[in-house]
């Protein structure tokens, strides 16, 4: 259901139904004729004459093979491209007045040929012969703190300050909120010999000063808005990237009692975030404990009545990952258990338990999906889920708002969340890994009831067209609605083999795609959350089926949460029959999100599969950035 940016091709040629297709004289008006304003119109420019898509009896058609099958293409991802840099442009000082030539012998001779420098100035002429890159916002920042004038922030007279070290400490500690410290690395002078060369070590403190303003302000970039522009991993990726008002925030840290303090609070502070990195804090404080190690034979298939000698493996993996409330009220069945290979009732109930608990189907079946909850992430995966978790998260609003609603692809669940705690969670569908669906932000509008659906020009191209060229009357059939120009057609009276726009819709009714109601927030991708008549498909722990738009398990239930009524209200709107769109009482934010790492309810964080494969790209586009900044340091 996706409409995708960049659209191949047009759909189809239509024509009217009403029309006989009896042969009729070569002077009859022809539709072309019609739309190009009459008869005869450019009638000598084409090659062949038409009448509603068939040719006229008669007249020759010399292109008799049919138009190739066009395809509509979803969009790609894409190799990523660190941010460019320009040279900070730091101006030189005004150049002293020259002093009046002092003759030898002469009263004079005896003073200083010229007035001493002024270590500002000389400071400031060396800032000027500093040679370092940095982002165009960035650079133009540190270049309006220094050339008004202000004072060095990072170096005293003999070397580095204490705010520098309160600084570098922070840069040292940034791993711990998903951020590289080498992205950050600042060689500090080292301490001046007594015989230094004054001249080369003021030199050196420049250089340091100019080098922890742009990294400073660098790292306050990645703490609000991240390290990568979204937007450039994919064409997926629809987030608007944060501006961040560079200015003022050297003068900030020259004023700061704590620069390192300052630095640390610019990272989010929603409850998500800090959650994410309490996370991220205990696992790399954490030793890795091999006892929790689990391992299940790959390609394990346990089904209840059978027997198997992985059957072992998998008590022992629920013992380890279970919650102490199941193990509880199982603990009979777990204390009984022996290592045998027979899948009892007993132990069917238990692994349904952990099945329900964990969020997949209980039909207690120990497959692929039950085998990766119970074996879990390594450490080291967990946190490379946190840290592009985190990433991610830094995309979004500072604050997701107090009433919203929040779509997680990777664990098929849209969530409502109303005075800031979720009042409603349930199963949904996604797109396919062929038919993504985006990565955005909009604001819900509109509940429709008992809707038409719209066939996206994707579909009509790359799934009806081939049908419809064997089966003119394919549409027809199925009850589709045809028009062409605003006026409704027949499917049958269509010459399938051109390529003219064309619009197919289908009425609502109880096999309608978008089922009962669907819930716009109007984007340029054309995703929106409907119901379904599939519903077989949410007892499918995979639940990336769709063509892009998101399919609610309980769509009265999200439908009355977002228009404040109740799900009655919502049933009566739908029992009387009519389309019928209805405004919500207030915008409601929506976030169509990505997220492999995320809290729940209780603030515990649970991990998904990277259904779309998006992480990775996010972490090559981590280690370009990374690549390029050590090449300017």
């Amino acid at each position: 259901m996706t409409r995708y940016k960049t659209i191949a091709l047009t759909a189809v040629f239509a024509a009217f139904t009403a029309m006989s297709t009896a042969p009729r004289p070569a002077a009859a008006i022809t539709l072309l004729e019609m739309l190009r304003g009459g008869p005869g119109a450019d009638n000598r420019q084409r090659g062949n004459d038409t009448f509603f898509g068939r040719r006229l009896p008669g007249v020759s058609d010399p292109v008799a093979d049919p138009e190739p099958l066009p395809k509509v293409s979803g969009p790609r991802y894409y190799t990523y491209k660190p941010e460019a840099t320009r040279p900070v442009t730091i101006a030189a000082p005004a150049t002293a007045a020259a002093q009046p030539e002092v003759v030898a012998g002469s009263d004079a001779s005896t003073t200083a040929s010229i007035a001493p420098v002024d270590p500002q100035s000389e400071q400031r002429r060396l800032l000027s012969e500093t040679k370092l890159r940095a982002s165009d916002d960035i650079a133009a920042a540190v270049e309006a703190y220094y050339n008004a004038g202000r004072p060095l922030i990072w170096v005293s007279e003999n070397g580095i300050s204490e705010r520098a070290r309160s600084a570098l400490a922070a840069f040292a500690e940034a791993d711990l909120a998903g951020l590289v410290p080498d992205d950050y690395l600042v060689a500090a002078p080292a301490e001046a010999a007594a015989d230094a060369d004054a001249l080369a070590r003021q030199r050196e403190l420049m250089a340091f000063e100019l080098s922890m303003s742009i990294k400073a302000l660098t790292y306050v970039s990645d703490a609000v808005r991240g390290r990568v522009d979204p937007n450039k991993l994919s064409g997926y990726h629809d987030i608007k990237r944060k501006a961040v008002n560079f200015k003022p925030l050297l003068n900030m840290m020259r004023l700061s009692p704590d620069v390192g303090a300052y630095l640390k609070s610019r990272m989010p502070a929603n409850p998500q975030f800090q959650a994410l990195q309490a996370e991220l804090v205990r696992l790399k404080a954490e030793q890795s404990d091999p006892s929790q190690t689990i391992t299940i034979a790959p390609g394990t298939l346990l089904k209840p009545g059978v027997s198997n000698p992985e059957l072992a493996n998998v008590i022992a993996a629920i013992k380890v990952r279970a919650s102490e409330v199941l193990k509880t009220e199982h603990a009979a069945t777990l204390a009984a258990y022996t290592g045998t290979p027979e899948y009892t009732p007993e132990l069917v109930a238990l692994v349904e338990g952990f099945q329900k608990e964990s969020g997949l189907h209980p039909d207690g079946v120990v497959g692929k999906a039950t085998i990766r909850t119970l074996m879990g992430d390594s450490n080291a995966a967990k946190i490379e889920k946190l840290v592009v978790a985190m990433e991610e998260l830094r995309w979004l609003p500072a604050d997701l708002g107090s009433r919203y609603v929040f779509i997680n692809q990777p664990a098929f669940t849209a969530y409502y969340v109303n005075d800031g705690r979720p009042e409603l969670s349930m199963r949904v569908v996604v797109g396919s890994k062929a038919n993504q669906t985006y990565f955005f932000n909009d604001q819900i509008e509109t509940v429709e009831f008992n809707p038409y659906w719209g066939v996206p020009k994707s579909i009509i191209i790359n799934e009806m067209l081939p049908k419809l060229r064997q089966d003119p009357g394919y549409l027809d059939r199925l009850g589709y609605e045809v028009s062409y120009g605003g006026r409704k057609v027949s499917s049958s009276a269509v010459d399938w083999n051109s390529t003219h726009n064309v619009d197919v819709r289908q009425p609502p009714g109880s096999d309608n795609a978008l089922g009962e109601l669907k819930i716009l927030f109007p984007n340029a991708h054309s995703i929106y959350m409907h119901d379904t008549p599939s519903k077989s498909f949410f007892k499918r722990d995979m639940r990336a089926l769709s063509h892009g738009c998101v399919r609610l398990a309980e769509p009265r239930r999200m439908a009355a949460a977002v228009m404040g009524t109740t799900v009655e209200d919502i049933g009566a709107q739908i029992a009387a029959g009519q389309n019928r769109a209805v405004q919500v009482p207030q915008k409601v934010p929506v976030y169509v999100s990505y997220f492999t790492a995320w809290p729940n309810k209780d603030g515990v964080i649970e991990y998904f599969d990277d259904v779309y494969g998006r992480d990775e790209y996010t972490r090559k586009a981590f280690a370009v950035t990374s690549e390029a900044r050590s090449a300017r340091s």
